[in-house]
């Protein structure tokens, strides 16, 4: 018999803090996809998106290449 599905009732992120912004970054120059990212905080790839257009968080950029010596 197959299993039951079980609801997940865990609360979903709705948007980064400035340091995951940071880190949503360095990610995304490593090499990882929006929905990659996206799927490690178990947010809507759409906030990835805004973070990476500088629509929310500005600064994090910068922040992010000070942080391992890149030029932004």
């Amino acid at each position: 018999m197959a299993n039951p599905l079980v609801q997940d009732n865990r609360p979903r992120k709705t948007q980064f803090t400035f340091d995951e912004a940071i880190d949503v970054w360095l990610r995304r120059w490593s090499g990882q996809y929006h929905h990659e990212i996206a799927a490690a905080y178990v947010i809507n790839w759409g906030r990835v998106s805004d973070v990476l257009k500088e629509q929310t968080h500005v600064g994090s950029k910068q922040e992010a290449a000070r942080r391992i010596g890149r030029t932004a």
